[in-house]
C-alpha cells in the first residue's frame, strides 16, 4: 500500500520500528499488532520493537537499572514530538508464557500500556494503578483481546 493508506486507522503518528527481527518469529505480523493498539490508546508514538540487550542498555542509561524490562516510555522531546515506546523481545515473550498468554495479546497490552503512560497516566499509587488497568482492559476489549487483569 505504498499510497500511504492503511485498512487500520491509526493517528498519523503512529511509527513502528522493528529493530528485532525475531518479533516475527513470535507474532504473525507485529507492527500490525502494534499499530492497532496504539490507535486504540489514540497515542502519537514511535513505538521500537527492540531487544533484550538494547532495552537494558537504555533502562540502565535513563533509569538507572541495568536490567532488560518489559516495556520503556520515553516523553516527546518537545512540542509537536512524538513519544517513544521500547519493548523487549525476550522478557515480553517471556512474561506471555509464564502467564500463558499469546505473545501478540501481551504486545498489544504493553503497547497499551505505554501508550497511556505517554498521556500522563501512572500506577505507582493504588487507586491510579486501578484506573489504569480499567482503562487497559476497556482498550483491549475494544481490540478484542483479552483482559489482562481478570483471573482465569
Amino acid at each position: 500500500m505504498g499510497d500511504g493508506h492503511s485498512r487500520f486507522p491509526a493517528p498519523a503518528g503512529i511509527q513502528v520500528i522493528t529493530d528485532e527481527p525475531a518479533w516475527r518469529r513470535h507474532v504473525r505480523d507485529p507492527e500490525t499488532v502494534v499499530r492497532r493498539a496504539a490507535a486504540a490508546a489514540g497515542v502519537d508514538a514511535t513505538i521500537v520493537l527492540s531487544s533484550d540487550r538494547v532495552v537494558q542498555q537504555l533502562n540502565a542509561r535513563h533509569r538507572d537499572r541495568n536490567k532488560p524490562t518489559n516495556v520503556l516510555t520515553f516523553d516527546p522531546l518537545g512540542p509537536h514530538q512524538p513519544g517513544e515506546i521500547v519493548l523487549a523481545l525476550g522478557v515480553v515473550v517471556r512474561e506471555a508464557r509464564a502467564a500463558g498468554k499469546r505473545v501478540s495479546d501481551h504486545l498489544a497490552h504493553l503497547v497499551i500500556h505505554g501508550s497511556l503512560h505517554l498521556q500522563g497516566h501512572d500506577h505507582h499509587e493504588a487507586g491510579q494503578a486501578r484506573r489504569m488497568e480499567q482503562t487497559e482492559a476497556r482498550l483491549l476489549g475494544r481490540l478484542k483481546r483479552p483482559n489482562p487483569w481478570k483471573r482465569t
